[in-house]
């Protein structure tokens, strides 16, 4: 039987393209295969009566190539704080289980094929998109950090922000430029490569919020 749920939140993704992640434009990945890890920080959630507030998830992913043709890994991450019960909520949340076609963790069900077991520790997750900077940090497995885009001529911060009105993982991110290294299962090293913040707000039925909601609600430009 279908759950309740919510997760509002501070998210972050790191990728293997070009800055500002053609991607997100329906265009092929830089380097043809696509690799990074995603993450996120709940502020506000839960699932049925487990509260999941403060709690962090980071995930990283290889796919071959572009996502849509799916054949991804993924390699989970989990707050070493969650209990047993709030362990469970999360994976019920990101498996897509009982989620329309067309939502975030359902298409991740899709498109992901094979799944590493799962490692429960300490995340250290820094998010300030004020000042476009962020640090994940989880011991012995993953090291990434954003900073804002400079220019290459005045070396002066760089504001990009991608706008997807009817996106799926969320509606607006500042582009930043990332850093990350996994020496986990799934191994990579990112130097100045794309990088993504952004408020979310999911529930069962995928993004909660309209662009326009979005935009009151956070008070984005």
């Amino acid at each position: 039987m279908a759950r309740d749920w919510l997760i509002e939140g501070k998210y972050i993704e790191y990728c293997s393209c070009d800055l500002g992640c053609p991607c997100e434009s329906m265009a092929d990945p830089t380097q043809g295969h696509c690799t990074g890890l995603v993450g996120f920080k709940i502020d506000k959630g839960h699932c049925d009566g487990v509260n999941l507030d403060g709690l962090s998830v980071v995930a990283t992913f290889y796919f071959p190539r572009a996502i849509h043709h799916a054949q991804g890994v993924m390699h989970p991450i989990i707050d070493e704080r969650a209990s047993e019960a709030q362990k469970d909520a999360l994976f019920y949340i990101l498996s897509g289980a009982d989620q329309p076609v067309g939502t975030m963790f359902q298409i991740f069900s899709v498109i992901i094929e094979t799944i590493k077991d799962p490692l429960f520790a300490p995340i250290t997750f820094e998010w300030d998109l004020d000042k476009r900077r962020a640090r994940i940090e989880v011991p012995r497995a993953v090291r990434a950090h954003s900073e804002p885009i400079r220019n290459p001529v005045t070396d002066a911060d760089h504001h990009m922000i991608t706008v997807l009105p009817d996106g799926w993982v969320f509606h607006e991110a500042e582009n930043v430029a990332g850093f990350a290294k996994s020496t986990g299962p799934i191994r990579f090293d990112l130097n100045r490569r794309h990088s993504s913040m952004a408020h979310v707000a999911w529930g069962p039925n995928g993004l909660l919020h309209s662009y326009e909601e979005y935009k009151q609600k956070f008070g984005r430009p």
